[in-house]
């Protein structure tokens, strides 16, 4: 099992930038992909941005242009640039890691809280 373990969230005001990092350890397996979700109260958990070793990345919709993602895939680890950062950003953001014939495997999260 994939242990990945979150940081960097906290609460930034509306514009401002926030930098999240995640890093996977526990295994010897190759990740192929890594990514963020995230979920804000009463709604479902939704892709933010993913990333595969391969360096394809795919991001939601709402946050093009604002949100960069980056991994080191020697270091396992996923990073999260936000900026321009708007209040309904605010959320639990999850890190996940992906092994090939693996179903994924989750971070506890980190909350993201942008004030207006």
């Amino acid at each position: 099992q994939v242990q990945l373990v979150e940081s960097g969230g906290g609460l930034a005001q509306a514009g401002g930038s926030l930098r999240l990092s995640c890093a996977a350890s526990g295994t010897t397996l190759p990740i192929i992909a890594m990514g963020w979700y995230r979920q804000a109260p009463g709604k479902q958990r939704e892709l933010v941005a993913s990333s595969t070793s391969s360096g394809s990345t795919n991001y939601a919709e709402a946050v093009q242009g604002r949100i960069t993602i980056s991994n080191v895939s020697e270091k396992n680890s996923v990073y999260l640039q936000m900026t321009s950062l708007k209040p309904e950003d605010t959320a639990v953001y999850y890190c996940y890691a992906k092994r090939a014939r693996f179903s994924e495997s989750w971070g506890r999260g980190t909350q993201v809280t942008v004030s207006s």
